[in-house]
């Protein structure tokens, strides 16, 4: 297999994609915030928590459902400044995960990647990471 990458451009490709895999398992998992509540152990990420509290109509109190999953619409996301980190966050790791997974075509693919194509996509690979470090366009 002839590769169109130098071999700086192969440990790009695949240090690209440990950083893009790490951001998105991190941008999944529901460990951002950990803390208690009602005398439960309870955490969350920008679109899953685990241990949430309900209001349980039938018995008119507060309830803890102890499981993990995700919010049931985005406008279930608690405030305006949390959905907005869930879009960037979120678009950052696309970004990453997009020229990583081309970088590493790069590594099997001849001519993929030119000088142009790299610079390019180290610059989206620029804002991707912004974006998903919570420092999205200077915020």
């Amino acid at each position: 297999m002839a590769s169109s990458l130098t071999c700086a451009g192969i440990v790009w490709a695949f240090l690209s994609f440990l950083c893009a895999a790490a951001s998105c398992v991190g941008f999944f998992m529901p460990y951002w915030l950990l803390g208690s509540q009602l005398e439960k152990s309870v955490s969350f990420g920008t679109f899953r928590r685990c241990s949430y509290p309900v209001r349980d109509e039938s018995r008119q109190m507060t309830v803890m459902v102890e499981q993990c999953g995700r919010y049931a619409s985005f406008q279930a996301i608690p405030s305006a400044e949390w959905r907005i980190c869930t879009v960037v966050t979120g678009l950052g790791c696309g970004l990453l995960l997009l020229v990583a997974l081309t970088a590493l075509m790069g590594c099997c693919v001849s001519e993929l990647i030119s000088r142009t194509v790299g610079r390019v996509a180290g610059g989206i690979q620029f804002l991707g990471g912004k974006c998903s470090c919570g420092d999205g366009m200077g915020m």
